[in-house]
Parts: C-alpha cells; structure tokens; sequence
C-alpha cells in the first residue's frame, strides 16, 4: 500500500532526497518548504500525488494547519519527516540571545509542533513513522557549533521518550544521525556568531578537527535506500547513523564516558549518603 509522508525542509538536502524517492516509488508526499516555489518541478512531474506547503516550522499555527491540509487532502498520514533546520557557527561565549532561541525555534520547537500535530492523525491511520533528523552532533558535542549540539540533544531527548509513550499506537520513532554529508548545512544555509578574537587561534583547530571529520562526505541520494529500509522495517531503530564516521565517534566517546564514570562511581556512592 502506498504510504502519505508529510517532510518538512523539502527544498533540498535529505529533505529533498527523501521526497523524491518516496514518489518515485509511488507513494505520496505533502512536502513544505520556507519557499513553496522550490517545490515547483515535484509538482510538474508527479501531479497531485504531492502536495506543496510554504510552511516556517517555527509557526506552530502554520503547522497544525499544514497537517491538517496534508490529511484532508490524502484523507491519511504514514510517515512524518522533521528534517527542517540548520547550523548554527559559534563558540558559547559568542552566541547571542537571539541566535540561541532562533536555533531552539526550528530544530528543537519546529519538530516538537509538528510531532505533536501529527500524532492525532497518525492515530487515526492505525500507526506510522516519526523521523527525526539528529546528527552525530546529537549524541556528541563538538567546539564551534555547541549550540547547534545542545538543539540536537534536546530533539534526542523528547523523541526517545516519544518513542515509549506511542509504541502501544503503532507508532515508531526513528532518529537519524547524520555524519559529515555534502548538503547545504554548513554553507549557505549556515549562520555565523560574531567572532570573539580570544578564540581566532582554536577557532582555525577547530575547523581543521571538522575537515578531517568530514575528509569524505557522504552522498545524499545514497540515504533514499537507507530511509526506505528504515520505514519499511517492522521493527525500525530508535537510533541509526547515516555515514561511515559517526560509529567511530559514538565509540570513542562513549567508551571516555564510560572510563571517566566508573572512575569516579566512589564519590557518586559518597554522594548518595
């Protein structure tokens, strides 16, 4: 049977990437963008099997309204997609106010309307797919984009409960942490503090740590195979990393959090009293 996705950043990217080679396949696609015309040539070649959306995820208003219009319109929602969002550049010290909540707005508050919107359709189908798109920086942290980090570990957070309060719906979530991919994140898409001088010199060693992390950027048309797999499966991951890098990553620093804990588990027991 073919499935309704609703995918928000649909302009390019995975976002992108996903919508097509859902339609490709014959399924339906309510697919939004900031500027619905970048949406134009889906339109062209797949008719009424997608629907365009000017959506701005940070508009929780837009979005509910914009699930609904997706579900009246298919009469049913399978497969909800939160790829919508970007990077933020800057150490902590350099970010401001404003930067900070802007991040918060779309990659953690965007996806959190629209999960909360779909949810009640999704019900209504009989189940579905939640996708979340984390990153490697989600589940690990990295100088200069420290904010960006905090956003993704706050969407890793809700989603993993999420996943235990709507397995009984039929509902599965699955969050999908990128490595390095040759996308839109870190250029025009991308937002840059205002540099403070203290940090120019770590600032150049952390730009050349993210080269050698993303030496061989990974092609974004290869995950249309990988996100089918994952929706298709009857029994979907809660965590799946996209890229050959981020297992290396996840070990290492998880294997550090380990040492250092059990180092210290005596003073936790002190702690305890």
């Amino acid at each position: 049977m073919a499935r309704t996705w609703f995918i928000t950043g649909s302009s390019r990217g995975f976002g992108r990437e996903w919508a097509e080679a859902a339609l490709e396949r014959g399924d339906r696609v309510a697919a939004t963008a900031r500027d619905v015309s970048s949406l134009d040539d889906l339109a062209a070649r797949y008719g009424d099997r997608v629907l365009p959306i000017a959506l701005d995820v940070t508009d929780r208003g837009a979005g509910i309204a914009a699930l609904r219009r997706a579900y009246e319109h298919f009469s049913r929602l399978d497969v909800i997609v939160n790829n919508a969002g970007y990077g933020q550049f800057g150490m902590i010290e350099e970010i401001s106010e404003e930067e900070a909540r802007a991040q918060f707005e779309t990659n953690v508050f965007g996806a959190l309307w629209i999960t909360q919107a779909a949810l009640p359709y999704l019900r209504e189908s009989g189940g579905g797919n939640i996708i979340q798109v984390s990153s490697i920086g989600g589940i690990s942290a990295f100088p200069n984009i420290g904010i960006y980090n905090a956003s993704k570990w706050a969407l890793e957070g809700f989603s993993q409960s999420l996943a235990q309060e709507v397995a009984a719906f039929g509902i599965k979530v699955t969050l999908v942490e990128p490595g390095g991919f040759d996308t839109d994140w870190g250029g025009s898409s991308a937002r840059h503090a205002e540099p403070l001088e203290v940090y120019d010199e770590y600032r150049e060693q952390a730009a050349e740590a993210r080269k050698q992390r993303v030496a061989q950027p990974g092609n974004p048309a290869a995950t249309r195979t990988a996100i089918m797999k994952i929706v298709d499966a009857e029994r979907p991951p809660l965590r799946v990393f996209f890229g050959s890098a981020p297992i290396g990553i996840a070990t290492a620093d998880y294997e550090s959090r380990l040492a250092e804990w059990r180092e210290w588990d005596a003073v936790a027991k002190e702690a305890q009293g």
